[in-house]
């Protein structure tokens, strides 16, 4: 079996480029360096956004990526957004290709008012792309089970520090991605009633997992996982990353297969998902992601942009465009 996410994988399923005109930005994906020729960098990202859809920008999300290795602890992260920075202007260097357009860094946000120091020093580094700040509350009681275990703290969302950082992030015009687990959702959409001055980003659908102890009951976590959704939606200060969902933990299982997903299998699976948080939400607090490259153990990046646009084909031009480009262009600030 060839390896699932190499080149040589992916490429068994081709498909014509669905709407190939339509302007994209990519709001969700990582970029990082790795041994075992494993790297995800500027020349790796242009490989997928230029395979075929027309993506002209995108946005960086924090994954730990070249973090400092001296120095103090909180301001370890400023590595990685050095690191994104060096790529992003090397990104405005070719006019053919897509832009990194604004960066979502990390900050350790339990730090309170005392947030700042390293959050001034992001925008520094960023030179004009620092949008906002990614702390995952992504924290399950068997790790052991997945793929890529979130590192959350036990109640992150409840402590009040956590919250005070929050409420600096809103004071300095600046954004809060999230990503957690399902059984998360609740003590998000009360986070979100708690700092409501705050725009904050629900990455990944809440992540519905699908493996170890939650494998076979994704039927009953849908359900509770819609009523989630809705109660998070009538947060005003919340908008939806669509996408995400083809992680191994998700438990779809392509990963494990001789051939990665075609788009219609990939629309079979999630259509209902992607078109519960566009009712709930609205398009126009949507925003299409790949999650690359972790959701290329799935599904290759034109594959899963035509299934993309088959999801929300019934749409209107304006609708589509929202959710293609124009939520993600307002809410991280690109021009």
């Amino acid at each position: 079996m060839i390896n699932p996410g190499t080149a040589e994988w992916l490429n068994l399923v081709e498909e014509e480029i669905i709407d190939a005109q339509r302007p994209i930005i990519d709001p969700h994906h990582h970029l990082w360096k790795q041994p075992a020729g494993s790297d995800y960098l500027l020349e790796n990202l242009w490989e997928d956004t230029g395979s075929g859809h027309n993506v002209v920008k995108t946005v960086f999300v924090e994954c730990f990526a070249e973090y400092r290795t001296e120095g103090p602890n909180h301001l370890k992260s400023l590595g990685e957004t050095e690191f994104v920075s060096e790529q992003a202007d090397a990104s405005e260097a070719d006019n053919g290709n897509a832009t990194i357009a604004a960066i979502v860094g990390h900050t350790n946000l339990t730090r309170g008012e005392q947030t700042r120091e390293p959050l001034e020093a992001h925008i520094e580094l960023g030179r004009g792309k620092f949008r906002g700040v990614r702390h995952a509350g992504a924290r399950d009681p068997h790790p052991e089970a997945l793929m890529i275990a979130g590192r959350g703290p036990e109640g992150l969302y409840q402590m009040a520090e956590f919250r005070e950082g929050l409420k600096v992030l809103a004071d300095m015009g600046l954004t809060y991605d999230t990503w957690h687990y399902h059984h998360q959702n609740r003590d998000f959409a009360d986070l979100a009633r708690a700092c409501p001055d705050t725009q904050m980003i629900l990455d990944h659908f809440g992540t519905p997992l699908g493996v170890g102890p939650y494998e076979g009951q994704r039927e009953e976590i849908f359900e509770q996982w819609k009523k989630d959704i809705a109660e998070i939606a009538r947060c005003e200060n919340v908008v939806a990353k669509i996408g995400g969902l083809a992680m191994p933990d998700n438990g779809f299982g392509w990963h494990n297969r001789d051939t990665p997903a075609t788009s219609d299998e990939f629309v079979s699976a999630q259509k209902r998902y992607y078109l519960h948080t566009i009712e709930c939400f609205g398009p126009d607090r949507c925003m299409m992601e790949s999650n690359f490259p972790v959701d290329k153990y799935s599904i290759s990046y034109p594959v899963l942009y035509n299934g993309l646009k088959k999801i929300v084909a019934d749409f209107s031009e304006d609708e589509k465009d929202a959710m293609f480009y124009g939520t993600a262009a307002r809410v991280y600030s690109i021009d």
